[in-house]
């Protein structure tokens, strides 16, 4: 991907970031920069499936939001993110929101997931407009492999400063309210169509796959899969 240049996402259905129809993460097509870059993406994607068969922890959810020994949690401590199949998690420096390193902290004790995303400077040195995306979610257990997940709000801290400290401007994430909306409207102006074919309000989650103490691989509900590493693993420095 150094080699033939990198992808280009934006925000928005117009900047390939969600689906036009079904509001849900686009997946990234890696093929578009270079037949190498996507085949290496397919060899990654087909690797996945077979450490999924020999995962070494059996329950990943483990101790998730246990106040006593949420620190013990297998998911617990921060995950930077080393590949992904969804364009809303993908960032590069060829487009306007432009390029940043993205992790992910879980908190056992709490039961709570950081998505941290620090934007990195532009390509001419100048610092971005926007330093910092923090979005919080609330983590729960469902079953030993799937964690559900709420979305509480998003804290976005700017480069600009305001006596002394960067400016910072929390944003509540009303996800169930949204959606539950969303649905009624197509209630509303479908009305004609067949009956059993209601349509559900969708649930965030994801699926552990695999699980060690350095390597995290988890699949959402919209089928995108996410990759990460532990900071100090040599392998995803």
């Amino acid at each position: 991907q150094e080699r033939d240049g990198s992808f280009s996402v934006d925000f928005g259905v117009k900047g390939g970031e969600i689906n036009a129809t079904s509001r849900a993460p686009q997946k990234v097509d890696y093929y578009a920069i270079s037949r190498d870059v996507g085949d290496a993406a397919e060899k990654v994607v087909a690797l996945t499936d077979e450490l999924e068969k020999i995962s070494p922890t059996d329950e990943p959810t483990k101790y998730l939001g246990d106040k006593q020994k949420g620190d013990q949690a297998p998911l617990n401590g921060p995950w930077k993110l080393l590949f992904t199949t969804a364009a809303d998690a993908s960032f590069s420096k060829n487009s306007t929101r432009g390029s940043a390193k993205v992790q992910n902290i879980v908190d056992g004790m709490r039961g709570r997931i950081t998505n941290v995303i620090d934007f990195q400077p532009k390509e001419d040195g100048s610092a971005p407009p926007l330093k910092q995306l923090n979005v919080v979610i609330k983590a729960k257990a469902e079953s030993e492999k799937r964690v559900g997940l709420v979305f509480k709000y998003a804290k976005a801290v700017f480069n600009k400063k305001l006596f002394g400290r960067n400016l910072a401007l929390y944003i509540p994430v009303p996800a169930p309210f949204i959606t539950r909306l969303i649905v009624l409207l197509s209630r509303i102006f479908k009305f004609g169509r067949k009956k059993g074919a209601e349509r559900k309000v969708p649930k965030a989650y994801f699926d552990v796959i695999y699980l060690d103490k350095s390597l995290r691989i988890h699949r959402t509900g919209d089928d995108n899969l996410f990759v990460q590493g532990k900071e100090e693993w040599d392998e995803a420095k």
